[in-house]
């Protein structure tokens, strides 16, 4: 069996424009994660309102960009909102006119509908009595939130907002269908020009591979960090045991 016709030299020459299309590809995902993760707050502060039209609210928006397509979403806007006259001759038109702020505005809206749930779930998972504790010694609500629960809280939704964060940079990829020059559509333009499917596409995967996997190890020592004072060390031996074979209590070694 043959191997794959890769053509190196066409990878090396393609590298620098398939390089570009990254950095855009990078550019979008954060813009969009941390518009996404601004919305989110308030939109999962509004889910756990008592009040109920202000809970229904949020909940309609959560189930609404949750379910529908990113790819929806992105038409949605680029091409509908086009079509609103007050929106093309309003100051807003700076951002929907385009294809970037468009793309900022759907992926932004999708994100912050994922994290307000993540969030939400992260902030129940505190335990009631470590928060009754901070609050019966006197620690005012807003420092309870930020010095007590929001820590908690973030170690808890970290493995979620991980997971949610691979899924987004892998869902940028259809950007393109608004005219946007990112890391996929430079590949599909290479191979539109050569004809060689393999090489722009597994270039462009193995760049998809590296941010992915860059962002998976910054969350591990982001997690490692929240969690350092759970280190384990090591039991001194006592005095009298020095020199004489191990003794195994539990999962403790003396």
């Amino acid at each position: 069996m043959s191997a794959l016709p890769i053509d190196l030299t066409l990878a090396y020459d393609s590298f620098p424009a398939l390089l570009h299309g990254l950095m855009m590809t990078v550019l979008i995902t954060f813009v969009s994660l941390c518009c996404g993760l601004v919305l989110a707050f308030p939109i999962c502060f509004a889910r756990m309102s008592e009040r109920i039209w202000v809970h229904r609210l949020a909940e309609t928006f959560i189930v609404f960009f949750r379910g529908a397509p990113v790819l929806i979403l992105l038409y949605l806007v680029y091409y509908g909102f086009g079509q609103i006259e007050a929106l093309r001759n309003g100051p807003l038109w700076l951002l929907f006119g385009s294809a970037f702020g468009c793309a900022i505005v759907a992926f932004s809206l999708n994100h912050a509908a994922f994290m307000a749930e993540v969030l939400r779930g992260a902030l129940l998972a505190v335990p009631a009595g470590i928060v009754e504790a901070s609050q019966a010694l006197g620690i005012s609500p807003r420092n309870v939130f930020l010095y007590v629960r929001m820590p908690l809280a973030m170690r808890y939704g970290l493995p979620a907002y991980q997971n949610e964060v691979v899924s987004f940079i892998k869902g940028t990829a259809i950007v393109s269908v608004i005219t946007i020059t990112d890391l996929t559509a430079v590949a599909n333009g290479i191979f539109e020009q050569t004809y060689d499917p393999f090489t722009p596409i597994l270039c462009a995967a193995a760049l998809y591979w590296a941010f992915v996997n860059a962002i998976r190890l910054g969350f591990r020592l982001w997690g490692d960090y929240l969690d350092r004072h759970n280190a384990e060390e090591p039991v001194a031996r006592p005095a009298a045991l020095k020199g004489k074979p191990p003794i195994r209590i539990g999962k403790e070694v003396l």
